[in-house]
């Protein structure tokens, strides 16, 4: 798949890349400077730091600073969950017009390049997944066995048998939402706030009829930091399957 500007939005789409970070100042300004070099017209990008200790607000600040209106932080007094920070973002993306909002890590396991993929396909889906799952989709080669095993069983075996999803990757973090899709789910019916929450996103998408299209992205493991996926998260996302059948089985769009 070849990756290029895109060419199918309106010439006054605005895109908002919603990044949540907590201990992200090393690997932030990069991120932020490929995202601005794919030259997507209307792209903004927000920051939403949980009060990281290494400083990330503050670099998020100085990059704000020196981008003022395409790159904004939203400052949160604590470390409150990678769900509640989406919705965060989610919410004050679509506040402030957002036609299309993209969430993603701050790691560059999501390679920003497939963005205008993303956006060319957005004409006629709702949502667009990077997929590491389907035909194409690649795992870092440093995954150890374990971590491939847990990801494929999380996915293929737990989630998607209980909550019956044909999504291929429903714990994928890199996504781009149609305005009307986010509306449509209710943010604020979203209860997840581990990384549960991406599964509960995609339940609430099918559930909801919404048009998804997988595409398969290379998922390279951090360049730098650590990992916030632990057992404790893994343990509590296995239980959440259950709570988010039984909170949105019967769940209809919002108006």
């Amino acid at each position: 798949m070849s990756w290029g500007k895109p060419e199918n939005l309106p010439a006054d789409a605005r895109t908002t890349v919603v990044i949540p970070t907590y201990n992200e100042a090393d690997n932030l300004p990069a991120l932020v400077a490929e995202l601005l070099a794919l030259g997507v017209a209307g792209l903004t990008v927000l920051v939403v730091d949980d009060n990281s200790p290494d400083g990330t607000g503050q670099v998020a600040d100085a990059l704000a600073g020196r981008f003022p209106g395409v790159v904004s932080v939203r400052h949160r007094p604590e470390k409150q969950g990678l769900g509640r920070a989406y919705v965060d973002g989610f919410q004050r993306g679509l506040a402030a017009g957002a036609d299309f909002i993209i969430q993603m890590d701050a790691d560059f396991s999501h390679p920003p390049e497939v963005i205008p993929t993303m956006l060319n396909l957005m004409r006629d889906y709702d949502v667009v997944v990077g997929s590491r799952y389907v035909a194409g989709g690649r795992l870092d080669e440093r995954w150890s066995w374990w971590r491939r095993l847990l990801s494929w069983w999380a996915n293929e075996v737990w989630s998607r048998t209980i909550l019956r999803l044909k999504t291929r990757d429903i714990t994928a973090g890199f996504k781009c939402w149609r305005r009307a899709a986010l509306l449509g789910i209710g943010l604020e019916r979203v209860a997840c706030n581990g990384y549960a929450f991406q599964v509960e996103m995609a339940f609430l998408t099918e559930r909801l009829g919404y048009r998804v299209k997988e595409i398969p992205i290379y998922f390279e493991d951090r360049r730098i930091g650590q990992s916030k996926m632990n057992v404790p998260v893994k343990l509590q996302g296995a239980v959440d399957v259950f709570r988010i059948w039984l909170r949105h089985h019967g769940a209809t769009r919002h108006e």
